[in-house]
């Protein structure tokens, strides 16, 4: 082995040929970056489509079919639809310490289970930050009382 760290994904390494596909960005600021839920992403391109919908005088120019599909799959794969919800979400799962994506992929699977959220996310039991399984499940908690409510 040539001294490289090797990937993985359960100790939030990743691994170097990633750093080709932020050509921009720091690998670090990458780790930091804001990840959004789908539903968060709903909202922002609801919010645009209404812009493009308003500016538009002239019948013949369309929204882009990539745009249009793209709305699409961020709905129908939205957990959460109440903006307060969303915000509610967010606030829950940033108590826990996660990393940006660790949060995103959490909102956007709703995990059931301790064991079903580590499958998913097994960084969240990762050494140095080690969520007990009772926080862990407060958390599954917490996101099911929110998505009940909503």
């Amino acid at each position: 082995m040539s001294g490289e760290e090797e990937e993985n994904a359960a100790e939030l390494k990743i691994g170097e040929g990633e750093r080709c596909l932020i050509s921009t960005f720091s690998f670090a600021k990458f780790l930091k970056a804001k990840c959004l839920m789908n539903c968060e992403v709903a909202r922002i391109l609801d919010h645009k489509y209404d812009q493009l919908q308003q500016t538009s005088d002239d019948p013949t120019n369309q929204i882009s079919q990539v745009f249009e599909k793209s709305m699409q799959y961020v709905k129908r794969f939205s957990r959460y639809k109440n903006p307060d919800a969303v915000r509610q979400v967010r606030e829950v799962l940033s108590r826990y310490k996660l990393a940006e994506f660790e949060l995103c992929v959490l909102g956007n699977l709703c995990p059931e289970t301790v064991e079903e959220a580590i499958a998913i996310v097994p960084s969240i039991k990762s050494k140095g930050r080690m969520l007990e399984d009772e926080a862990i499940e407060k958390m599954l908690h917490d996101l099911s009382l929110i998505k009940k409510f909503e």
